[in-house]
């Protein structure tokens, strides 16, 4: 099962994206605040297939656990921020991130890139599993 994990300190919204989430028949594990997401992305790093990363947060910024995120996994991260400058958008896609969603947003465009993320990250495991067993046969 998809696992999606939300790093945001804004505990109402976390709580709305969770159900949305989970009415999408994924897993959602909420973490409220960087330090905390990490940790969790490392115990879960092999079932996550999505983390939606908030940037203002008081202990670790988003672009701060964007950062650590990239040096470990390729798991795609939506950027979900009230910034709405440009300069930010192009320096979260620019630093890793998947896609960029600005606050307010519409949970039906959430819902919609969440899914299409997840069936992209889906799609390029089972490619590479594949190339895998290409590979282990050829030799």
């Amino acid at each position: 099962m998809n696992k999606v994990l939300i790093i945001d300190d804004d505990k109402e919204l976390c709580a709305l994206m969770k159900k949305c989430v989970e009415q999408e028949n994924f897993t959602a594990v909420v973490a409220g605040g960087g330090i905390e997401g990490l940790h969790i992305l490392e115990e879960t790093k092999d079932t996550c297939s999505l983390i939606i990363l908030d940037i203002m947060m008081p202990d670790l910024d988003g672009f701060q656990v964007l950062q650590q995120v990239r040096q470990t996994s390729n798991v795609p991260v939506l950027m979900l921020t009230a910034k709405s400058g440009e300069e930010d958008k192009v320096s979260g896609l620019r630093m890793g991130a998947d896609d960029y969603l600005t606050k307010p947003f519409s949970i039906n465009e959430l819902m919609a890139r969440v899914n299409s993320l997840i069936r992209r990250f889906n799609c390029s495991i089972l490619f590479l599993a594949q190339k895998r067993i290409v590979w282990y046969f050829r030799e």
